[in-house]
């Protein structure tokens, strides 16, 4: 029987929260100007890639179940207490067009890569490029539901196709979406957008953040209370809700709940709570350690190479599509950066593309990932017509 070195849930989550800080650490300390082009989110990602696939730590284990069904829904409300709608929408502005625009361009691009690969793949390969089009709209929960909805089994190997190149295209796309902050003058210049208008956005994203004051122990209390409440809360009701006619998976329909939740407790005093971003990020860079360790390599074969090749075929028609409206809108790189993420990470990624090219744009950033839960099945299952199409 396969054993792994450290197999133990505290043992697990130690080793990720390890390999999470310190790379932060290191960050810190040396002040490496090659962490501007690979910055730590891209070794927290491949190290327990590494490790998982190398028997360190396993790539399936309940812990990794428990931190999926809690962590994510946890970072999102406390992340999204800091959200003053508001003014969320008017520092968004055209980039919530920019941000379909991308989506169009996975819709489209589907097919049009699939056609350039089907040699090299199975009869159900549209299947699979519907799956990844689910995740690369929505998120996960997206990806799942529309697997469902094309009655597409999660062992299959479409199934884990898409899973791969989901990973393996986030990969190579992340580090570009982060580094597109050092070229923000050229593009900004190739757009057309004015100097006034990244000072109208700076002006109405400042409103975003204010100063909570100093944090105590009890505000991270009351942040964990928030965080697992709300998850328990819309969990609980997920079940009731899926049941009836499906339209959205049981995990769409939580994190959507946690939405709903996450933004009501803005209008609280919950929103005055200190330390809630730094907690929240924190989670958010776990959770990507997460996935990582996850991401199994064992399924390869020689087709995984044709899907591979057609899904990065794909990611630059969603990248042209990006730009074009960037163009087209007139809107700077950080948006567009953020539109992208928005739609191939999800609201796993939105955040950390947001946060490191300016963290005041983090609100912005969810509620663009959001808009991806609430279009991601229709759009994907339109993809993935489209794909059986030219199949």
């Amino acid at each position: 029987m396969h054993t792994t070195i450290i197999d133990s849930p505290a043992g697990i989550i130690a080793t990720l929260a390890a390999v999470t800080s310190l790379f932060f650490f290191l960050e810190k300390k040396t002040q490496w100007k090659g962490f501007n082009y690979f910055p730590p989110l891209i070794f927290i990602y491949l190290i327990p890639v590494a490790l998982s696939n190398s028997g360190f730590i396993p790539t399936k284990t309940p812990v990794y179940d428990f931190m999926g069904a809690n962590l994510l829904p946890m970072f999102l409300t406390i992340m999204l207490l800091d959200v003053d709608v508001m003014a969320t929408i008017r520092v968004m502005g055209k980039g919530i067009f920019v941000m379909l625009a991308g989506t169009l361009g996975v819709v489209i691009g589907a097919p049009i890569s699939l056609l350039l690969v089907k040699h090299g793949l199975g009869p159900e390969a549209w299947k699979g490029f519907g799956v990844l089009a689910g995740s690369w709209i929505g998120g996960t929960g997206n990806m799942v539901a529309v697997g469902y909805a094309l009655e597409l089994d999660e062992s299959s190997l479409e199934f884990g196709y898409a899973v791969i190149a989901d990973n393996a295209v986030y990969l190579i796309w992340l580090p570009i979406m982060l580094a597109s902050k050092n070229f923000a003058s050229k593009f900004n210049k190739f757009t057309g957008i004015s100097s006034s208008r990244v000072a109208e956005m700076e002006k109405a994203a400042a409103e975003l953040t204010t100063d909570k004051g100093n944090v105590e122990m009890r505000h991270f209390l009351y942040l964990i209370f928030f965080g697992f409440a709300v998850t328990a809360l819309s969990s609980w009701l997920a079940g009731f809700i899926t049941p009836l006619p499906p339209v959205f998976s049981y995990n769409t329909y939580k994190i959507l709940l946690v939405t709903i939740f996450g933004i009501g407790l803005s209008f609280t005093r919950a929103s005055k709570i200190p330390g809630s971003h730094a907690l929240a990020m924190a989670l958010v860079y776990l959770f990507v350690a997460r996935m990582g360790a996850k991401a199994d390599l064992s399924n390869l074969s020689v087709s995984v190479f044709w899907f591979l090749l057609g899904a990065y075929i794909w990611i630059f028609i969603h990248g042209f599509f990006l730009v074009g409206a960037a163009r087209l809108f007139k809107v700077d790189v950080h948006t567009a950066a953020i539109a992208s993420a928005a739609n191939i990470g999800g609201a796993a990624s939105a955040p950390i593309v947001a946060a490191y090219h300016k963290s005041t744009l983090v609100p912005v950033s969810i509620l663009m990932a959001l808009l991806g839960y609430a279009v991601g099945n229709p759009a994907a299952i339109l993809a993935a017509t489209l794909c059986k199409w030219v199949q």
